[in-house]
């Protein structure tokens, strides 16, 4: 099974592009989400995520406040690597046994930080979503209420876009209408079924 990790900066459409793969029938790891599961309250990771930053990253239900803390570390290097060393290892576990239970011509794993990570060792090919600087801006400030400062700050910690577009094998642009980009990602799903020796049923 051909391992496809899909990858880009933020804002540029990745939960939508694996969603349009999903519905397709492609089987979809997302890292995102893996992380998301990991810090439920009680969990053994969310306990110690809160060991080391502290009760100020709780809500007042106990759940880990996401934006809070993605404040804190994407301000401090050294506490993003503290976050990093709890979570990662966990989340590439996770991965690595989802893997095992696919079967499949190929599957999408969701990494939004593939280049930035050792996770780039556990996928065969890249897939970059890629979006103009100015809508991604706009989308992220409409969805996540973050300012252009925060916005910055956590662009700083990313690869560039160049050195991402320079080590894809796949590229999908999305800067047009959903229809636009469900096209697109048709096209890009026959490429690679073609590298995987498959058609379309």
């Amino acid at each position: 099974m051909l391992k496809i990790g899909l990858t880009g900066g933020i804002g540029v459409g990745k939960t939508t592009v694996s969603d349009i793969f999903k519905n397709m029938g492609v089987p979809v790891i997302d890292t995102d989400i893996i992380a998301r599961e990991l810090v439920c309250p009680g969990s053994p990771v969310l306990t110690e995520i809160v060991d080391t930053f502290g009760t100020e990253i709780l809500t007042q239900d106990n759940k880990l406040d996401r934006r809070l803390l993605g404040k804190i570390v994407f301000s401090d290097s050294s506490l993003r690597k503290s976050l990093e060393s709890i979570l990662h290892p966990r989340i590439k576990n996770a991965v690595l046994k989802r893997l095992q239970d696919l079967n499949a011509p190929y599957c999408i794993v969701v990494v939004p930080l593939l280049f930035e990570t050792d996770f780039v060792e556990l996928v065969d090919k890249v897939l970059v979503i890629d979006a103009p600087e100015e809508q991604r801006i706009g989308w992220i400030e409409k969805r996540n209420g973050l300012s252009k400062a925060d916005i910055s700050a956590i662009v700083s910690t990313q690869t560039t876009r160049q050195t991402r577009l320079a080590s894809a094998d796949y590229v999908i642009v999305n800067n047009g209408t959903i229809k636009d980009l469900e096209g697109r990602v048709l096209t890009a799903h026959r490429s690679i079924l073609a590298t995987c020796g498959e058609t379309e049923d």
